[in-house]
C-alpha cells in the first residue's frame, strides 16, 4: 500500500551524516517516500543521499533553508499526481540515527489532531551564542500569537499538506520556522508540539558556527519584522545583561 506521508530533508554538506538519515527516515510507519534537496552542497551529498534510497533534487547553488523545503515540497506533489497527498515530514540532514524517533510527529497529524507539529528535544544540547535568536523567535510567535513554543526553531515539522500551501510563500531561510508558527496560528491551523528522542550534531563556536548564528538571527528578525515588529525594535531587550 503507498505510504501517507513524504520525508523532506535540506541538506547542505552533510555528506558524513545523510546516509544515516535518509536510512532512519526511510524506515519511519507510513513513509514510503525520502526527497533529499541538496541546496548547493561542494561535497558528495547528493551521491550518498541516493545511494541511500532517497529521491534527490540539487540547487546548483546554496539558496537557503526555506527554498530547500520550497522545492522538496513541490517535488513531493508532483511525485503525488493524482494521488491523496501526503503529509510532509521535514527533517534536518544532521539528525543521523536519531531520525528513527520522528514517528511521534507523524501521529497527530495522521490522526486529525493538528495541522502540524514541532518536536521538541527530549536531550537538549546546550548551544553556546544560540540563546538570543531562540528568545527573539519565542518572544515573537508569543506576541503574534499568545502561544509560546519551547523550541520554536527546531525544524523537525509534521504538516498537512493544506497547512503547509497555506504558510506559503515561505519565510526567507532560516526564518521559516518561526514564520511557519505565526502564520499558522493567525489562519486558525491547530498546532502540537511533540517530545522526541532526537538529537543534532553539537554546534561549535569557531567563527563557522558564530556565522551561522548571525545568519539565524539576521532570518528570524526579518520573518519578524513583517509579522511582530516591535520585538525587532526591542531586540536588546532580550539580550543577556551581564
Amino acid at each position: 500500500m503507498r505510504g501517507d506521508t513524504a520525508v523532506i530533508i535540506p541538506a547542505v554538506n552533510e555528506a558524513d551524516r545523510i546516509s544515516a538519515t535518509v536510512t532512519a527516515a526511510a524506515a519511519l510507519p507510513g513513509v514510503d517516500l525520502v526527497v533529499v534537496v541538496d541546496d548547493g552542497s561542494a561535497d558528495r551529498t547528493g551521491r550518498v543521499a541516493r545511494a541511500a534510497g532517497a529521491r534527490v533534487v540539487r540547487h546548483s547553488r546554496n539558496r537557503g533553508k526555506a527554498a530547500a523545503m520550497e522545492t522538496g515540497a513541490e517535488a513531493v506533489r508532483l511525485l503525488d499526481e493524482d494521488d491523496a497527498p501526503r503529509h510532509l515530514l521535514f527533517l534536518d540532514a544532521d539528525l543521523g540515527e536519531t531520525a528513527r524517533a520522528a514517528a511521534p510527529l507523524i501521529e497527530p497529524v495522521r490522526a486529525g489532531e493538528a495541522d502540524m507539529t514541532i518536536a521538541v528535544f527530549a536531550t537538549r544540547v546546550k548551544l553556546g551564542g544560540h540563546g538570543l535568536v531562540v528568545r527573539l523567535s519565542k518572544e515573537g510567535i508569543r506576541r503574534a500569537t499568545g502561544f509560546t513554543p519551547a523550541q520554536p526553531l527546531n525544524g523537525q515539522r509534521c504538516l498537512t499538506r493544506a497547512a503547509f500551501e497555506a504558510a506559503r510563500p515561505l519565510a526567507h531561510g532560516f526564518g521559516v520556522e518561526t514564520a511557519l508558527t505565526i502564520d499558522l496560528l493567525r489562519k486558525g491551523y491547530r498546532i502540537t508540539e511533540v517530545e522526541v528522542d532526537m538529537a543534532h550534531r553539537a554546534t561549535g563556536t569557531d567563527w563557522r558556527a558564530q556565522l551561522h548564528r548571525a545568519r539565524q538571527l539576521r532570518d528570524v528578525a526579518r520573518a519578524l519584522a513583517v509579522r511582530e515588529p516591535m520585538v525587532v525594535q526591542n531586540l536588546d531587550k532580550l539580550r543577556p545583561k551581564h
